[in-house]
This record gives structure tokens, sequence and C-alpha cells, in this order.
């Protein structure tokens, strides 16, 4: 089994806001893989198990704030007794990437992300694969200047977004299928060299 969970704020106010798109990714998967499947309510957390390419996938997405999104993770970690640095996969927005792109990387810090953060915290590593999906302005990335970050990251996607977003989007779930198909590294080399 290999568990794929997608950050954000749960409740309609947050449903299209670029800090949600981890759980439109989870989202996109479920409608493809798993398809009028009902979600599950469990550990702080709404789960469905989908299988992709023939491998057992639980999809994640935390019910708590995007801040405490770490324990429902790892205690889905620990239940399923999986290894975070090959069976755990965090989708979650990056600000300073621009709107549509994606990359996939083994580990490394949070970058200021406070739903990475607080998975490091609860698992006690970085060691985890994460996609990250860009939400920043055009074209290097990052927030309009005049802008709180808090607030941009909260914002939702212009009209002019929306077609780089759902790219960047189908990429992520085609990312996220080869990492559950196939493993992290031919997920690595497809989505990475794509996106250079």
């Amino acid at each position: 089994m290999k568990l794929i969970a997608g950050l954000g704020n749960p409740g309609l106010q947050y449903a299209k806001t670029r800090h949600n798109a981890g759980f439109m990714v989870v989202d996109r998967l479920a409608a493809k893989h798993a398809p009028g499947a009902i979600a599950k309510g469990r550990a702080n957390a709404a789960t469905l198990e989908a299988s992709i390419g023939g491998e057992r996938i639980l999809l994640l997405k935390p019910t708590t704030f995007m801040n405490l999104s770490g324990q429902p993770i790892v205690d889905a970690v620990r239940f399923y007794k999986l290894d975070a640095s090959a069976e755990l996969l965090v989708v979650v927005d990056e600000l300073y990437l621009p709107t549509g792109a994606v990359r996939l990387k083994p580990a490394g810090g949070a970058g200021g992300h406070n739903g990475l953060s607080d998975i490091q915290r609860c698992l006690g590593t970085d060691a985890y694969p994460r996609l990250r999906v860009g939400v920043g302005i055009q074209p290097a990335g990052g927030k309009p200047p005049v802008m709180d970050q808090a607030d941009f990251v909260l914002s939702r996607f212009s009209d002019e977004e929306q077609s780089l977003l759902d790219q960047g989007l189908s990429d992520a779930v085609r990312a996220a299928e080869l990492f559950a198909e196939k493993g992290l590294a031919a997920a690595m080399n497809a989505v990475n060299t794509k996106n250079k």
C-alpha cells in the first residue's frame, strides 16, 4: 500500500484557494480511480481507498487546518506500517513556483510551508517525498509585492491562471499515478524533466 496525502484547509470558503492545491490533486485522483466512492472519516482525515495501476492506494485529506496536517498523516503511516521515504507522497501548494509548474522531491526542508513543517515535526524527519504544485505568480513564482503571503495563498486563482492551474493539476495527477505504479524515481524523472 502507498499513501497519497493532499494538503489544504477544510471548508467551502477555502475550496478553490491556492493553499488547497493538494486537495485538488487528491480529488482528481479519487474521481479517476475510485469514481462514486464515499470518503470515510477517520483520525482527523477523509480517506478513500483506490487502485492505481494495480497498486492499493490510500488517498487522504486531513480535516484539520493546514498548520496541523502532520498528525493525521503520521497516524496513517503508522497504522499501515508504511515507510515514509518510499510509500508516502505529500501533495502541497508551492508559492515559489509559478502557477501550473510541478516539482517532485524525495525529501527536503519545509521552505516556510506550515503544513510541511507540521508533518516534519510529527514524523520526526523530512525524508518523505513531496509533490509541489505551483500557485505563485507568473513567470517566476512568489506573491505580488503588495500582498501579504498569507492573504495570497488563501486567494483564488484568476481567470487567466485557470488553464495553467488545470495543466499543473493534470501533471500532478500523472506524477502521483507514476509514484503509485512505478515508484518515486520514475515519477521524478517524468515530472521534473517535463517541468524544467
